[in-house]
């Protein structure tokens, strides 16, 4: 949930930071290069899989193997969003298939644009797929399908004359509730924070309000997308804060902390070192009143870096063909809790890859648990299938 204008969509091949957009989307198909696919009697942890030491060939082997009862129940205590993309049909398939371990889905649909002086409307509504509600509904009947809704196109002027109009915000909340009830959605994820650069919170903490409380009104839930309240790297005051978090963690039903992308073009780096996780959950709620509603953010991509100052986004597919064609020695940073590996091309330029292992999402997965948060994953579809048996 993180380019201008805040999109999902980062078919480009270059890093945006984090206070621009939710996540990352390699642009490739992934492919299968996975040697076992399918359920299996144990699950990855049982098969002595989550450690700091994995070999290539082992994840190569293992990858596409889940635990069979991990389509059933959950192993996270906590509230586990994720999201799906139309870009991504693997995506919808692991949805299905782990509902029962999901507390809510997201899928990348809708816009929500303003046409012009007191003029909204919702679009995207063509992506929606009924018939795959509808089979999340009939395995967890308690999921909650919350399509993202992202503030797209706006312009400053536009924020300036929708923020100062009573009339306007209600209009706005008027048409996501007509959306939601007409095509049977239970509430939204709002994306449009960090679009404004820090400018006028006060102003965007009133329309969040009004539209959670319109969506409240009508049975009908509402989560924030939200970027880091750390700077990454310089760990300044980010674009939100405590304080807005405060004033609305009673009205919303969560926030989405995109606490990723860590490390941008130029500084290879882990994507969300733990130490930096753990504190941007401290800085939002230090007393721990609210901690229930934060989702920390939890990528299943990674990131491969050049020697140049390159990046590019890698999938689960593109992370096996890499293991499988360059064999290398896969290195665990203990500081930071993630795994990476170097390769070098045939023109001799050096990458660094960081994707995500079974052991450094289990990490977050338990600081997660000790912080008393939930989590959210963008995004379902770029991981390996054997981390579901983790969640």
């Amino acid at each position: 949930m993180w380019g201008s204008g805040l999109t999902l969509l980062c078919a480009c091949l270059s890093v945006l930071r984090l206070d621009a957009t939710l996540s990352k989307t390699d642009p490739k198909k992934p492919t299968k290069s996975q040697e076992k696919e399918g359920p299996v009697s144990q699950c990855a942890r049982d098969r002595g899989l989550v450690r700091t030491d994995p070999g290539w060939r082992e994840v190569l082997q293992e990858a596409g193997q889940y635990c069979a009862p991990s389509t059933r129940g959950s192993g996270f205590t906590g509230a586990v969003l994720g999201y799906v993309t139309p870009w991504n049909a693997h995506g919808y398939s692991v949805a299905r298939l782990f509902a029962g371990r999901l507390s809510s889905v997201s899928p990348v649909w809708l816009q929500l644009r303003r046409r012009g002086p007191q003029s909204y409307d919702i679009s995207g509504l063509q992506d929606t797929d009924p018939g795959w509600m509808k089979a999340l509904k009939k395995t967890n009947k308690n999921i909650k399908i919350w399509p993202r809704l992202l503030f797209d196109g706006w312009s400053y002027e536009d924020y300036d004359s929708a923020l100062g109009s009573e009339d306007e915000i209600e209009l706005m909340a008027r048409e996501a509730v007509e959306v939601a009830q007409a095509k049977g959605f239970d509430g939204f994820v709002l994306e449009m924070w960090s679009q404004l650069g820090g400018h006028r919170r006060e102003d965007l903490v009133h329309l969040v309000s009004h539209l959670s409380v319109s969506l409240r009104r009508a049975g009908l839930g509402c989560v924030l997308a939200i970027p880091p309240p750390l700077t990454p790297g310089s760990l300044q005051p980010g674009l939100f804060g405590p304080a807005q978090f405060h004033q609305l963690a009673s009205l919303l039903n969560g926030f989405s902390l995109m606490t990723y992308d860590f490390s941008p073009p130029g500084r290879p780096g882990p994507s969300a070192p733990v130490s930096w996780v753990r504190s941007c959950v401290e800085a939002l709620d230090p007393q721990a009143r609210w901690r229930h509603k934060i989702l920390l953010g939890l990528n299943f991509y990674g990131m491969d870096f050049t020697q140049q100052g390159g990046a590019e986004p890698v999938l689960g597919g593109r992370y096996l063909e890499l293991l499988k064609q360059f064999k290398p020695r896969i290195v665990w940073d203990e500081q930071a809790a993630e795994h990476s590996f170097e390769y070098k091309r045939g023109s001799g330029v050096r990458h660094t890859v960081y994707y995500p292992t079974l052991k450094s999402v289990q990490e977050r997965l338990s600081l997660a648990a000790e912080l008393g948060t939930g989590v959210s994953v963008w995004e379902l579809g770029q991981g390996l299938d054997y981390f579901y048996d983790l969640l």
